[in-house]
């Protein structure tokens, strides 16, 4: 998926942390929250007990580095953390118009962290290995863009920018949840193909495939889309993406799937699909009996 050269982005929608130290765990937080962070897995966090919406005091922004370099698509094309300034852009621009669709008449735009190595925030000390994330105490998403490579000489994915904007999705799509209320779904503590964490989870890649198929239709201030149209090719690589981090390529196969909690590779992709074919409206992941 390709910016437009010529769109405006907002600079101030991402930073990069520069090593930030955390002022304090945010509502829901705490020793067990930490402890929950810190065995979470890839492509958003097992949020169960620290799901509890915004108000927590996060680490200081002084220590954040601006990315006022990207301001352009052309940006957005040339370099990964600009690209992460695109993507952010363009999904609040979506999200802020499709929110109220779901019932949200509060929707703000969450922080966006870029890090290296390690970072503290208001659900613990995080490192590159737990993979990108959302924390709903401090509101923020948060990833290491290095992951990236992961995703392609780890995980098996095919690469390419969307499958790239696809992790900022799905993570944008955990805000979405926190402020319909749907992520306490995942604090009951089980597991399994349709536990409320694997709900969640499927529900945010739904969202994500949502998001996909309106971006080339978002515009910047002057009317400029931000993104080219969507390809065939572009959405096999989300898909791909979708499917290398599916509990069963993860954890291991059907044997062990009571110890799921984002979903198998099938599901993920199905549940991307289904958003990217009906929207939002398409992403109820909680009234079927298995979702």
């Amino acid at each position: 998926m390709t910016f437009n050269d010529n769109a405006r982005l907002d600079p101030n929608k991402v930073k990069r942390s520069r090593g930030r130290t955390a002022a304090g765990i945010g509502v829901g937080g705490g020793v067990g929250a930490i402890a929950i962070f810190l065995i979470s897995q890839l492509l958003g966090v097992d949020l169960s007990g620290i799901a509890g919406g915004g108000g927590g005091t996060g680490p200081a922004p002084s220590e954040d580095q601006s990315l006022e370099q990207c301001d352009t698509g052309q940006d957005a094309n040339a370099s990964i953390d600009c690209r992460m300034v695109g993507a952010a852009t363009a999904l609040d621009d979506y999200w802020a118009a499709e929110a109220p669709s779901l019932g949200i008449d509060n929707y703000f735009t969450p922080d966006f962290i870029l890090f290296t190595g390690q970072q503290d925030t208001g659900c613990g000390a995080a490192t590159s290995a737990v993979g990108p994330f959302y924390c709903p105490p401090d509101t923020t998403v948060y990833l290491d863009t290095g992951f990236y490579d992961d995703l392609t000489n780890k995980y098996g994915a095919s690469g390419g920018p969307l499958a790239q904007l696809y992790v900022v999705a799905h993570e944008w799509g955990h805000h979405i949840q926190n402020l319909t209320g749907a992520l306490q779904a995942s604090q009951s503590g089980e597991t399994g193909p349709s536990s409320g964490s694997v709900r969640v989870e499927l529900q945010a890649d739904c969202y994500a495939g949502a998001w996909a198929a309106a971006a080339s239709r978002t515009e910047d201030a002057s009317g400029t889309p931000f993104l080219e149209p969507i390809t065939d090719a572009q959405i096999a690589d989300a898909l791909s993406a979708a499917s290398a981090v599916g509990d069963d390529r993860i954890q291991g196969t059907d044997a062990h799937s009571e110890t799921w909690t984002h979903g198998s590779s099938e599901k993920r992709q199905q549940w991307f699909l289904s958003g990217y074919q009906n929207g939002p409206e398409g992403c109820d992941t909680f009234s079927p009996a298995t979702p």
